[in-house]
């Protein structure tokens, strides 16, 4: 596995590499952009992005632009050498480690999220996050230039607008979204886990817990979102909730739930920890 850590660096190596490594023929490039701390999550990730392509690149970046002031960027959990270790032993060919002063300077063109899609569910108390989100894809992508791009759909407003911006900038990358990855008892793996107490960790399983029952509901012939919702937030009940809504994936308003063209969006608090799950129907 090659560590490169600028982009420049980056770009030169990919212009050779058929010549290093002897490859001939159209190849395909599987890209798997990471904030670091992976887990199993991620390495489903990588191992969707081996099956499909002759060059699999990974990134670990922690992207001070997408954190608000007073959020945890200075304590965002930080495993360098064990992710270095999961990426060879995934079979990572190329992992790529920058620092913020090889991505960004001092006075930066941005990325703009769009009014409406940008600024609801997360982005309602975020709401410069996306922005930061997607300038930074979109600086990744022009790096690696991969044939495909992989997201998890446990962040599926991430995941929309990056799609959307992919689509409206005319990018030739393909995005692939692969399903959410969870613990036994139904936790969603995150990198944030890792702040939960003990107690805090049983008080998780309600965001589960939550759209098990949603989905439940739709299969007993429960089709109304005020309904499916009202019961959701329930069961959430004390977490502090941010939203809990049900969408098309379009991530427009519904007020039925459309099988097939439909997901269902929690964030909460724990704690101190703010947690994102969904189901896509």
């Amino acid at each position: 596995m090659k560590i490169i850590s600028t982009p420049l660096e980056l770009k030169e190596y990919l212009k050779n590499y058929d010549k290093t490594v002897g490859f001939q023929g159209n190849r395909s490039v599987g890209f798997v952009p990471t904030m670091g701390a992976l887990h199993e999550g991620h390495i489903t990730l990588i191992k969707e992005a081996r099956k499909a392509n002759e060059i699999v690149i990974v990134s670990i970046f922690v992207n001070p632009t997408q954190f608000l002031k007073g959020e945890d960027l200075d304590k965002y959990p930080r495993k360098d050498e064990a992710d270095k270790k999961i990426c060879e032993l995934s079979g990572v060919d190329i992992l790529f480690f920058p620092n913020a002063t090889d991505i960004y300077d001092s006075d930066e063109v941005s990325i703009l999220a769009p009014n409406v899609r940008g600024f609801v569910l997360e982005g309602t108390s975020r709401p410069s996050h996306f922005n930061g989100v997607l300038t930074v894809v979109m600086k990744l992508l022009n790096i690696v230039n991969p044939t495909k791009a992989y997201f998890g759909k446990k962040d599926a407003q991430q995941l929309n607008l990056i799609s959307l911006m992919v689509k409206q900038f005319f990018m030739s990358v393909e995005i692939v979204a692969v399903d959410t990855v969870r613990e036994n008892d139904g936790l969603a793996l995150s990198s944030r886990n890792v702040y939960l107490s003990k107690e805090e960790r049983k008080e998780a399983l309600k965001i589960s817990s939550s759209l098990h029952i949603a989905a439940k509901m739709l299969s007993s012939g429960i089709v109304d979102v005020k309904e499916i919702i009202k019961k959701m937030r329930e069961i959430l009940s004390p977490l502090e909730i941010s939203y809990v809504e049900i969408l098309n994936r379009d991530f427009e308003i519904i007020k039925e739930v459309e099988i097939g063209n439909t997901v269902i969006l929690v964030e909460a608090k724990v704690g101190n920890t703010r947690l994102l799950d969904n189901i896509w129907l």
